[in-house]
């Protein structure tokens, strides 16, 4: 056992990998909540309309779309990520020797 584990308010923390790394799919799941949350809302816009909270089929479309510039953002650094981890290491050295 480590010392910090002996201690008392300190707890064990298993050395476990992240499941999802890039974020696309919990992005992605987030997304279809809020369009199912818009859906689920629409048949009640008269409903909605007249109590004042018309704001929640707003709130939806927001988070629908920020969800969607999210998904972009997610592949893209993913794309990337996958882009550098397949790129060639730099030369080691960094350049020419003197003669002397």
């Amino acid at each position: 056992m480590s010392d910090q584990q002996d201690r008392p308010g300190f707890f064990a923390v298993a050395d476990v990998p992240p499941l999802d790394v890039d974020g696309v799919r919990t992005v992605e799941v987030g997304t279809a909540l809020w369009a199912v949350a818009f859906v689920a809302l629409l048949p009640f816009y008269g409903v909605l309309q007249e109590s004042g909270r018309l704001w929640w089929l707003w709130t939806c479309t927001t988070g629908l779309g920020l969800g969607l510039i999210g998904i972009e953002t997610c592949r893209r650094r993913r794309h990337r990520r996958l882009e550098q981890e397949a790129a060639p290491p730099p030369p080691r050295g960094g350049g020419r020797r003197r003669a002397g």
